[in-house]
């Protein structure tokens, strides 16, 4: 993998990253022929403007898109959001703009077919968009963030973004408050699109200013200062995980991948190239601190086990002079915990599954955790 220090979106100095993560996986020859249908997938969780650094820097997918181009193939911009309309999100994100001026195609994923899988997946009932597996090569152009929910979304849980908008809620439903089969699931989701694709993958991530803290909305610009580029997404993750100072043993998708004895589970250290040691860790992240979920189902069992898991886990809490009412964390809760009158929301923590994701698609920041009453005491006692 190829690490290249950039600290502003100056459109040279993002030019020259791309180009130079091509050149060192041989060439764009090697992933793009004329006629080629090459997906650029982008991280557009929801309608967020740039300077949020919520979503792929606009920068970045012009860089990437002309490369194509000029390769002779066919660019598109594209992805599933969770909230907003497509054409709305991708709008304030400023791909509409970068499509429009290249004169490519900027499109929602829709058409949900079943993704082949391998034998030894944990999930055989998988579906993404149709486009995705009738694309040549995906162009995998995720932000670096922290996230709330599994720690970091990096280069795999980008992939996510390839399953149509509604089916990403049924899915979180589904799985509910287990973190490592989610976790199980990108695993599934990333080897069965790189799979599908003739020439795979390629990661390109916008690690210039990212995010820290209770991602993958909702936290605060970090500039990490990075572009960074891998034909294998987990080795990156992992390498990334590392050099932002977390344990790989507390990542949720390394625990998956180790599991499954994974051979990236133990990264080479010789596998790296540009402008980081190995040894360099950003200093000052705010990484955000996961609830023990895995052990809520054996304390439903116990006498007085829901009041134990309120306790022990952190619970979506209303911020009244934040909402603007629109109700998409209601209406995208699969789990129905949550009810809305006016700008007033109530949260059934009985039905809620701790998924995050009213607070990751609110567009108001309206919606945070607090954590339960034994969680406070216990990082009181740790202090």
């Amino acid at each position: 993998m190829l690490l290249l220090k950039r600290d502003s979106y100056d459109g040279e100095g993002i030019e020259s990253a791309v180009a130079a993560i091509f050149e060192y996986f041989g060439g764009i020859e090697n992933f793009v022929s004329p006629g080629s249908r090459v997906l650029l997938k982008v991280n557009l969780v929801a309608g967020h403007r740039p300077d949020r650094r919520v979503t792929t820097d606009p920068s970045v997918v012009r860089a990437a898109a002309r490369l194509v181009l000029d390769a002779g193939g066919h660019p598109v911009i594209a992805d599933s959001p969770g909230i907003d309309g497509f054409a709305r999100a991708a709008q304030k994100a400023g791909f509409m703009d970068v499509a429009g001026e290249l004169g490519i195609p900027c499109v929602e994923l829709t058409d949900p077919v079943p993704l082949p899988v391998a034998p030894d997946a944990s999930f055989h009932k998988i579906e993404v968009a149709r486009r995705v597996l009738e694309s040549d090569l995906i162009i995998n152009l995720p932000k670096m963030k922290t996230h709330a929910q599994m720690l970091l979304t990096l280069g795999v849980k980008n992939m996510f973004g390839c399953v149509v908008a509604q089916r990403k809620a049924e899915w979180h439903y589904n799985v509910g408050l287990r973190r490592e089969v989610f976790a199980s699931l990108l695993l599934d989701i990333w080897n069965g699109i790189r799979s599908a694709c003739g020439a795979g993958i390629l990661t390109i991530m916008d690690g210039v200013i990212g995010m820290d803290g209770f991602g993958p909305t909702g936290g605060n610009p970090f500039p990490y200062g990075v572009v960074a580029g891998a034909t294998d997404a987990l080795t990156m993750d992992f390498r990334l995980c590392r050099m932002m100072g977390v344990r790989l043993e507390d990542y949720p998708l390394w625990q998956a991948a180790a599991l499954r004895h994974m051979p990236q589970c133990d990264p080479d250290e010789g596998d790296l190239a540009g402008d980081f040691s190995a040894e360099h860790v950003w200093k000052g992240l705010d990484i955000p601190r996961l609830d023990s979920l895995s052990v809520l189902p054996v304390l439903s069992r116990l006498p007085f086990g829901k009041i134990l898991e309120q306790a022990l886990t952190s619970r979506p809490v209303h911020l009244p002079d934040r909402c603007v009412g629109c109700g998409k964390c209601a209406g995208m809760c699969r789990a129905g915990a949550i009810a809305l009158r006016g700008t007033t929301l109530s949260f059934d923590y009985g039905k809620c599954i701790r998924c995050y994701c009213c607070h990751e698609m609110c567009p108001a920041n309206a919606i945070e955790f607090r954590d339960g009453l034994l969680r406070k005491a216990m990082k009181f006692l740790r202090k």
